[in-house]
């Protein structure tokens, strides 16, 4: 009996096994079916929301070319004025703060270039003591595809504010064709047409004082032709007023002065490059004053300049980061022929006058430069038809100025600066100058050029 009953039991074990394999089987086959089912709905919604985005996209698009199609066929209606974005045309604004002070053995009251008939303009080592440079404030900006503007402001130790340059220009023509128009500083030379803060000494080269009070600059418009060619070819022309000295403002209609230029350049294997100009400027003066020792001269006549620059850079592979040399000159004649009147007597009057200079600056460790600088003029012997004796300061003469300079840079925007001048310019004992210069830039500047 006992022996039945564990074989029934055996038996019974034996078929219940397979219906609970069974069982757990048919639970995990619905798990899976039911998860398989979530994932096939959650890709069918997303693949819907797609297909609906694809949709109102297709929907748009068609839109706005059945929009743009009836503008072109309809004529363009008035646009209201529209509010843009706070900076959506906002200049760029930049601000150069200068000051100096300056150590004069002679008194800067007196200063003269001997030999050189006077054209105004900033001519000179300035005032002694402390005193406020010229400080600049330049509002630039894209005016649209075709064009671009600039207005520099110069406001000087003396409270006074000038237009330094207020120009258009366009920003890329075709054929390496651009022009501007308005109040610019001349391209003749190379020095002529850089901002007094880029220059690498406190002063302008005695040539630039005697033949343009400081800096050439025009009313009128010039063109550039750049050339499609490996090496640097560049070609100018300039036409305007022709009030700036040595003109001066002739109530004229037309062309009052002209300007033709060239400059070539290319790179010297991988660390040096160079450049070099020619430039020819025409202009004219009527009654333009000077004083000599109480009497008062006035020209009348023509000026014509010619200009030959040229300028070496090196620095190691190109990155002038480390250390870099620069070595620059210029070589300015000028002829003038006209009248020269003088105590309400007039005579007539010819002249044909140089000069040059020569700098190099080294930049010997980072955030430190060293340069040197000398300057030459020859007055010639100019033909004064009312009497040369009634004019002292143009006696002839070879006025010289040998500059040494250091100076510190932080940084980019930032400059200091000692020199010193051992100026000859005038007869008499050397004038020797010392200056210490800072100069600081706020904002947004455009590169400098070459």
């Amino acid at each position: 009996m006992f022996t039945r009953t564990i074989l029934g039991a055996a038996l019974l074990a034996a078929f219940a096994a397979p219906i609970t394999a069974c069982a757990a089987d048919d639970k995990e086959l619905a798990a899976i079916r039911a998860q398989i089912q979530e994932m096939k709905q959650s890709y069918e919604a997303r693949l819907q929301a797609l297909e609906q985005r694809l949709q109102d996209a297709q929907a748009a698009t068609a839109l706005a070319q059945n929009s743009a199609a009836q503008a072109q066929a309809a004529p363009a209606p008035v646009a209201a004025p529209v509010a843009a974005s706070s900076n959506a045309f906002n200049p760029d604004i930049s601000m150069i703060l200068g000051g100096t002070y300056a150590n004069l053995k002679r008194d800067p009251a007196d200063y003269r270039i001997q030999g050189f008939m006077p054209v105004g303009g900033e001519v000179g080592p300035g005032t002694r003591s402390f005193s406020l440079g010229e400080s600049e404030l330049t509002f630039a900006a894209n005016i649209d595809p075709m064009f671009a503007g600039q207005l520099t402001f110069s406001l000087t130790g003396e409270d006074t504010i000038g237009v330094e340059e207020a120009f258009v220009r366009t920003r890329s023509l075709s054929n390496g064709l651009n022009a501007r128009a308005g109040r610019f500083l001349s391209s003749i030379g190379y020095l002529n047409g850089q901002h007094a803060h880029t220059w690498d000494f406190v002063d302008a080269p005695l040539a630039y004082q005697a033949f343009f009070g400081g800096q050439y600059k025009t009313d009128g418009v010039q063109v550039k032709w750049l050339a499609p060619t490996d090496t640097f070819v560049e070609i100018g022309a300039e036409a305007g007023r022709g009030a700036a000295p040595p003109g001066n403002d002739r109530n004229k209609n037309g062309v009052g002065g002209g300007a033709l230029f060239a400059h070539v350049g290319n790179d010297i294997g991988d660390s040096g490059s160079w450049r070099a100009g020619l430039s020819y400027l025409r202009t004219g003066a009527t009654e333009r004053g000077f004083d000599d020792s109480g009497v008062a001269g006035a020209f009348s006549g023509r000026s014509s300049l010619l200009v030959a620059d040229a300028i070496y850079k090196w620095a190691p592979n190109g990155n002038p980061t480390q250390r870099n040399f620069k070595l620059q000159g210029e070589y300015i004649q000028r002829k003038e022929t006209g009248t020269l009147a003088a105590d309400a007597v007039a005579g007539a009057f010819d002249s044909t006058q140089s000069g040059w200079y020569v700098q190099g600056v080294y930049q010997f460790m980072p955030m430190w430069r060293a340069g040197v600088r000398y300057d030459r003029l020859s007055s010639g012997t100019p033909n004064i038809g009312v009497g040369g004796a009634l004019f002292p300061a143009l006696d002839p003469y070879s006025p010289t100025r040998s500059t040494v300079m250091l100076d510190y840079s932080p940084s980019e925007f930032s400059r200091m600066r000692l020199q010193f001048a051992r100026d000859q310019a005038r007869p008499g004992p050397a004038d020797n100058q010392i200056f210490l210069q800072y100069i600081m830039s706020l904002g947004t500047h455009a590169a400098h050029s070459f």
